[in-house]
C-alpha cells in the first residue's frame, strides 16, 4: 500500500513540474509576441495560461493579468477590465496597473468608477499629468456633453463594409472629388480554399488602401483596391532573400497639392523580422500607382514613422514617430522638404504631445492643425483635437461631443477649406469596428420673416419694407399679397426695418446679428393702426374710478411711444372713455384725467406736448360694433351701438362685456404734416 502512495505522490509531483514548465513555456512564448507587438495572439495565450496557474502563485498571476489586459486594452478589447481587475487582486507590483485600468473604464463609459481608479493612481504619483487629465476629463465629461456643437455628423454608409474596419479618409486633391481610405475588407476570391490573411498584431484581416470617386451626379461609386503600391509577398516555401516574409499592411496616407504622389503607411516584416510602420511614397501616371520607395526620415531603421499629412503648399510634412527624445507613446513631428530631401525633424512640443499617444494629424492651410490623443482631457480612448499657433506655441481645443465618444475618434479630413469632411470612430461597434462618418457644417444663415396687417388682423399685402443696416445694408421689398415676408440678413450687423402702407401709420423694428454664431429667425408682426379712425389701446389700466396709470400699462404706453417716434409728423388725439356706470359728468372728467394721464406720460418721454391733445369722452361715444366684434360675440349685431338703450336689454353678463369693451382708451390722427412746414 505505501508503495502504491508512493508512486501517487511521485507521479504528481512529476506532473506538477511537467505543468509548470508548460505554463512557463506559454509565459516565455507569449512575452515574446508581446515584445515585438503581436498582441493579438499574446492576449490569446496569456488568458489561456492565466486559468492554468495555481491561485497560490500570486505573483505569477498578477504579471500575467496584467500582460492580458495590456494586449487587450490595445486592441480595445472590452475583456481588458476585467484582466486588470485580476492584476489587482494579486497585488501587481507596478501602480501603472490603476492608470490602465482607469482609461479602459473611462473607454467604457464607466466616468466614476475610472474617477476612483485615477485616484488610487494619483495618490502616488500627484504629477502625472496624463493621469490628471483623465480624471478631470471625467469630472467634465456631463458638462461638455451640453456644450452645442453646429457641425451634423452621419455614418458615411458607401464607404464602410460589414464586418470590416474603416477609417482614414484623404482626399486626392482639394476638389474633394475623390479620396482613398484604410480597409481590411477582402477582395471577391475565385479560389475558396484561400486563407483570409490575418495580422498577428490585431488578429483581424490585413489592412490595405481603397479608394473611391464621385460620378458626374455627384454620388460615390463602387470602392477599389489601391493595386501596385507594394510587392506582393513572397510564398514561405519559397528560397528567397530580402524578400518580405509577413503580411503587409498598408494605411493612413495624404497626397501632394496636384495629388500625383501618395503618401502612405507601410508595414511589413523582413526576412520574420518586423522593422515597424515607415512611411513610403508612390507616384501615379496614366492613372495608376507605382509601386512605393520607403521615405528615409530616420538613419536608424528601428524607429517607426507613419500617419502623413502634408500641409496645403506640400513642403511640410507632418507625422507620427516613436523616435527618442519624445514625450512618451507616439509624438507627432514635422519634417521640412529642402530639395528632395526632409529635414530639420522637430517635435511638435509639450502643447501638442503628452506621455500618451498623439496620432492622425491633419494640417490645413489655415495652419490649424487637427489630431487624435489619448493624454489630452477627452471623452476616452482616441479623441480629435484642433490646435492653433499662437505666438510660437500651440492653444489644444477638444472638438466635443459631436465628433468625441468614449470610443476612439480619430483620422479626420476637410474637403478643401469647406467645413465639410469624414473622420473615423468605433462608437456603437459592439465589436470594436471602425468606421466613416461624415460631418458637414450647415451655412450661417440669418433671416427676418413674418407678414403685415392692420389692426383687425387683415394682411396688408401691398405694403412696402425698408430694411436699413449699418453696414450699408438699404433694401426695399414689396410685402407678399398674403401680407407675408420674408429677407436674408448679414452677419454682425444692426438693422431698422420700416412696414409702410397708404392709409397707414408706419411701423420700425430694430434687431441686430452682432455676436450670433448660430443660424437664426427673427419673427416680427407689424400691426399698421390705420389714420382715418380711431385705435384703440390694448394693456393701458386705470383702477376703478381712479385716473393713476397701474404698472401693467407700461409696455402698451411704450408702444406708444415708439409708434409716435416712427411717425414724428403726426399729431393725435388721445381719448378715454367709460361705461354706463355712474352719472355723466361724473364720467366725463374722469375721463379725461385719465387721458391726461397718459398724455403726461408721453411727454415725459420725450413727445412734444404740442402733438399731443387730451380728450375726455366719458360715455357719449359708444363702441360700435364690427365684424371683428362680432366674430368674437356673436350676440352684438354689427353696426349696433354699445348704447344704454341696447345693453339694458341684454342679460348681466353680457352688460359687463358691453361695459369692459367701451371702457377704452384710444387715439386717431388729426393731422400728418407736424413740422412739414
Amino acid at each position: 500500500m505505501q508503495k502504491k502512495i508512493a508512486i501517487i505522490l511521485f507521479l504528481t509531483t512529476i506532473a506538477l513540474v511537467l505543468g509548470s514548465c508548460s505554463i512557463n513555456a506559454r509565459i516565455k512564448k507569449a512575452d515574446k509576441k508581446y515584445a515585438i507587438g503581436e498582441y493579438y495572439e499574446a492576449s490569446d495565450i496569456y488568458r489561456q495560461t492565466y486559468k492554468r496557474i495555481p491561485t497560490k502563485d500570486k505573483k505569477l498571476r498578477a504579471h500575467v493579468a496584467f500582460r492580458q489586459a495590456e494586449s487587450q486594452r490595445i486592441l480595445n478589447n472590452s475583456q481588458a477590465a476585467s484582466a486588470y481587475k485580476n492584476a489587482i487582486r494579486y497585488n501587481y507590483h507596478d501602480s501603472i496597473v490603476y492608470l490602465h485600468y482607469a482609461q479602459v473604464l473611462q473607454y467604457q463609459g464607466k466616468y466614476k468608477d475610472a474617477i476612483k481608479q485615477y485616484d488610487i493612481y494619483l495618490a502616488t504619483y500627484p504629477d502625472d499629468y496624463v493621469a490628471q487629465a483623465g480624471k478631470y476629463a471625467c469630472m467634465q465629461v456631463e458638462n461638455w456633453k451640453k456644450q452645442p456643437s453646429r457641425y451634423q455628423v452621419t455614418l458615411a454608409k458607401e464607404f464602410n463594409a460589414k464586418r470590416t474596419s474603416n477609417f482614414a479618409p484623404a482626399f486626392i486633391t482639394e476638389d474633394a472629388d475623390a479620396l482613398v481610405f484604410t480597409s481590411n475588407r477582402q477582395e471577391k476570391k475565385t479560389d475558396k480554399k484561400k486563407k483570409i490573411r490575418t495580422s498577428p498584431v490585431t488578429g483581424v484581416a490585413t489592412f490595405n488602401l481603397y479608394s473611391a470617386r464621385k460620378n458626374a451626379a455627384g454620388k460615390w461609386e463602387e470602392i477599389e483596391l489601391c493595386q501596385g503600391l507594394y510587392e506582393e509577398q513572397a510564398n514561405e516555401e519559397e528560397n528567397t532573400t530580402e524578400k518580405t516574409t509577413g503580411t503587409a499592411e498598408l494605411g493612413v496616407c495624404c497626397f501632394s497639392p496636384d495629388g500625383k504622389t501618395m503618401y502612405f503607411t507601410y508595414s511589413c516584416p523582413v526576412n520574420g523580422q518586423d522593422l515597424g510602420a515607415k512611411i513610403y511614397t508612390s507616384t501615379r501616371a496614366s492613372g495608376e500607382w507605382g509601386e512605393g520607395q520607403e521615405l528615409k526620415l530616420y538613419n536608424d531603421s528601428s524607429i517607426t514613422v507613419g500617419h502623413p499629412s502634408l500641409n496645403a503648399t506640400g513642403d511640410t510634412l507632418y507625422f507620427v514617430s516613436d523616435a527618442p527624445g519624445g514625450y512618451g507613446g507616439k509624438d507627432i513631428y514635422r519634417a521640412v522638404l529642402d530639395g528632395s530631401q526632409w529635414t530639420d525633424i522637430q517635435n511638435l512640443g509639450p502643447q501638442i504631445n503628452t506621455s500618451d499617444d498623439e496620432m492622425y494629424p491633419y494640417i490645413r492651410a489655415d495652419r490649424r492643425l487637427y489630431f487624435a490623443s489619448k493624454g489630452h482631457p477627452g471623452y476616452g480612448g482616441l479623441d480629435l483635437f484642433y490646435a492653433i499657433p499662437k505666438d510660437s506655441i500651440w492653444e489644444v481645443y477638444n472638438m466635443g461631443a459631436t465628433f468625441n465618444s468614449p470610443k476612439d475618434d480619430f483620422g479626420i479630413t476637410f474637403a478643401g477649406n469647406t467645413e465639410n469632411g469624414f473622420f473615423s470612430s468605433n462608437k456603437g461597434q459592439k465589436k470594436g469596428y471602425d468606421q466613416i462618418y461624415s460631418f458637414t457644417l450647415p451655412a450661417v444663415e440669418f433671416i427676418v420673416e413674418g407678414h403685415v396687417q392692420n389692426t383687425d388682423g387683415e394682411p396688408l399685402g401691398e405694403s412696402t419694407l425698408r430694411l436699413i443696416g449699418d453696414n450699408g445694408t438699404n433694401i426695399k421689398a414689396q410685402v407678399r399679397r398674403d401680407g407675408t415676408y420674408r429677407m436674408k440678413l448679414q452677419k454682425d450687423t444692426r438693422y431698422a426695418m420700416l412696414a409702410i402702407s397708404r392709409g397707414y401709420l408706419n411701423q420700425k423694428y430694430e434687431f441686430s446679428t452682432i455676436g450670433l454664431n448660430d443660424s437664426h429667425t427673427y419673427q416680427q408682426t407689424f400691426t399698421l393702426a390705420p389714420i382715418s379712425k380711431p385705435v384703440k389701446m390694448d394693456n393701458i389700466f386705470f383702477e376703478f374710478g381712479k385716473w393713476e396709470l397701474t404698472a401693467d400699462s407700461e409696455a402698451g404706453l411704450l408702444s406708444l411711444v415708439q409708434l409716435l417716434n416712427d411717425n414724428p409728423n403726426i399729431t393725435i388725439e388721445l381719448a378715454a372713455h367709460t361705461d354706463l356706470v355712474g352719472n355723466d359728468a361724473d364720467n366725463k372728467q374722469l375721463s379725461l384725467r385719465r387721458a391726461q394721464s397718459v398724455v403726461a406720460y408721453l411727454i415725459k418721454h420725450g413727445i412734444d406736448n404740442q402733438r399731443l391733445t387730451p380728450v375726455g369722452y366719458g360715455e357719449e361715444m359708444p363702441v360700435v360694433v364690427d365684424d371683428a366684434l362680432h366674430k368674437q360675440y356673436n350676440f352684438l349685431p354689427v353696426g349696433q351701438p354699445l348704447n344704454e338703450a341696447f345693453i339694458t336689454t341684454l342679460n348681466s353678463e353680457q352688460q359687463q362685456v358691453c361695459n369692459s369693451l367701451n371702457r377704452r382708451t384710444e387715439f386717431r390722427v388729426l393731422k400728418t404734416t407736424y413740422n412739414l412746414y
